[in-house]
């Protein structure tokens, strides 16, 4: 927590008084003595001590949340002056009250080593869901684990022995799971929670490869100890060749022992597990809960994956309980867990606040576009402009607009931001020329905005990734979303958010579908490679059909996804 410290205000005895200046000396000359020093030594030495005892007080404790409330317009202030400030902040005590998100963060960090930890609230309108107490308590657990167990610990070097030399596990408080950086970065946002929380289900600590930019993204999400794999770890130069014909897979080892009882085999230092779209049968059964049962006695979990698997751990009855308690709003996994984990570092922070500063944050209402073709061809296309317009003017988040130019605009009206994120610029270019050209029959100004076109997407640059960061939270900051089908992309920023977006449905035949678009039944991401099998009966089953909260996404058929199934009873 940032001490702010006091100056003393400048001495007003030390002011020259020329009009006082004759009769003051005259007194000294009568009596010797001069009160008017006097007083001002008197006026001095109070204030010395008045700051001598604020300062002891400071130094001795950290100020409490009335006085940091207090010395908050000050902070603000200064933030502003570093061009980090906005008309967020005019809400301050609003700011101050929810920057723990109502304890889902930690307070233990330096707010200056990752501006957006705090500030990030205050760009968000105020969310009806708080976490649960015990969500709230099992992540200072987990903090205290990880602290115990993280990189170069005692525990985690006595782990890492036995790992480096292939030994049997012996007994350890610590064992973890190390998440391995793969394919794009929304698919890599959404497997690091899902990765996380089933840390936190099995009581593991996660460990997270840095890959080619996740230091330069994202800020340490736990107090003390890096959640980074060290770069001497032992197996890090096979994570790129680890695949499901590796000695370690267990989707493999289930294969080859077949005949075999594998649980009846002493357990190996490692396991690596593929959870990534193209598993199979074999790998599927990390979910049924008897595999889950060997894989406790495992001391390092290596996993590969590039899917959401959330909903299919909600499926698992031995972790039914303690979702129920960690998540009693079914909807909120990923909103909880995102903002919690995923801060943007100080450099990503910049392109996100200076951008909404400039462009977002005058306009009375903020819409998100979010953009992704997955159409073979060279595009751009005519049909998802007119996809996107039909589903903006349909459900009255954009206005029509009048072939008349007798209609204008007085002074006052009501402004829009559109939020527009493409790889190509062409769409925004379209709308921003629309709404120049022709007034809206509403007679409300329309912005249309896009950060940046990129042309294709650039997985592994840098600056690429950046930027994409940068727009997943700028378009999390909307009032309403628009986002692409099967896009984890808009995924991230409805989750980080707490939207629920309307869905561009995917076009068929290179034509925009009717209805254009549909509202999500939930801010869930989904996911899009469940496993369809009973561990019970031991058969293939509709997962989509089994528990109330889980059903099939709106945007793909077959995946999976989470609903807070409350609301619609």
């Amino acid at each position: 927590m940032k001490r702010f410290k006091r100056n003393p205000e400048n001495d007003p005895g030390n002011r020259s008084d020329p009009d006082g200046q004759t009769s003051v000396e005259e007194t000294e000359r009568k009596c010797g003595v001069n009160p008017m020093r006097m007083m001002g030594g008197l006026v001095v030495l109070l204030m010395a001590i008045s700051v001598v005892f604020s300062a002891s007080v400071v130094l001795r404790d950290p100020p409490s949340d009335n006085a940091l409330e207090s010395l908050l317009p000050k902070a603000i202030e200064a933030e502003e002056q570093k061009g980090l400030g906005s008309e967020r902040f005019s809400k301050l005590a609003g700011v101050h009250q929810d920057k723990l998100l109502g304890g889902l963060l930690s307070a233990r960090f330096s707010e200056g080593t990752c501006l957006s930890r705090y500030q990030s609230v205050a760009f968000r309108k105020k969310m009806p869901h708080k976490p649960s107490s015990y969500l709230i308590s099992r992540l200072r657990r987990y903090e205290i684990l990880h602290e115990k167990c993280g990189p170069h610990a005692e525990s985690y070097n006595k782990t890492l022995e036995q790992l480096k030399f292939g030994r049997q596990p012996e007994s350890s408080d610590c064992s973890y799971v190390v998440w391995i950086s793969f394919s794009g970065l929304g698919n890599r946002i959404l497997t690091l929670a899902s990765a996380f929380l089933y840390a936190l289900l099995t009581n593991r600590v996660l460990l997270v490869d840095p890959g080619v930019d996740m230091v330069d993204l994202f800020c340490e999400p736990f107090p003390e100890v890096s959640w980074f794999l060290p770069l001497d770890f032992p197996l890090k130069g096979q994570f790129n060749s680890f695949n499901q014909n590796s000695p370690s897979c267990y989707g493999r080892m289930l294969k080859d022992n077949v005949s075999a009882n594998l649980h009846g085999l002493k357990p190996p230092s490692h396991v690596y597990l593929h959870l990534v779209h193209d598993y199979d049968d074999q790998d599927k059964l990390f979910f049924c809960d008897e595999n889950q049962d060997f894989l406790q006695k495992i001391p390092w979990l290596i996993m590969k994956t590039d899917d959401y698997f959330i909903p299919s751990l909600f499926l698992m009855p031995s972790f039914e309980q303690e979702l129920k308690n960690l998540f009693p709003n079914k909807e909120t996994v990923f909103h909880f867990l995102g903002q919690y984990l995923f801060h943007p570092t100080n450099s990503v922070w910049g392109l996100i606040t200076r951008y909404y500063q400039a462009y977002l944050a005058k306009a009375n209402e903020k819409i998100g576009i979010q953009i992704r073709i997955f159409d073979s061809g060279s595009g751009p296309f005519q049909y998802v402009l007119d996809q996107i317009l039909a589903c903006a003017v349909k459900e009255n988040l954009l206005p029509e607009i009048s072939r008349q130019d007798s209609i204008t605009s007085p002074s006052g009206t009501k402004s829009k931001a559109v939020l527009v994120t493409s790889l190509t610029s062409w769409y925004s270019q379209q709308m921003r020329s629309m709404y120049w050209e022709h007034p809206s029959t509403t007679g409300e100004l329309v912005g249309i905005y896009q950060p940046s076109h990129e042309e294709y997407q650039q997985t592994e640059k840098q600056i690429h990734n950046r930027k994409a960061l940068a727009e997943m939270f700028l378009l999390s900051f909307t009032d309403v979303l628009i986002t692409s089908s099967w896009s984890t992309f808009g995924y991230v920023a409805q989750g980080l958010g707490g939207l629920k977006p309307w869905i561009l449905y995917k076009p068929e035949n290179q034509s925009a579908p009717d209805p254009p678009c549909g509202r999500a039944m939930s801010m869930e991401p989904c996911f899009h490679s469940p496993p369809f099998y009973d561990c019970k009966v031991r058969r293939g089953v509709d997962t989509g059909a089994l528990v109330p909260h889980v059903r099939h996404c709106e945007d793909m058929s077959w995946g999976l996804k989470l609903v807070n199934v409350t609301d619609e009873m």
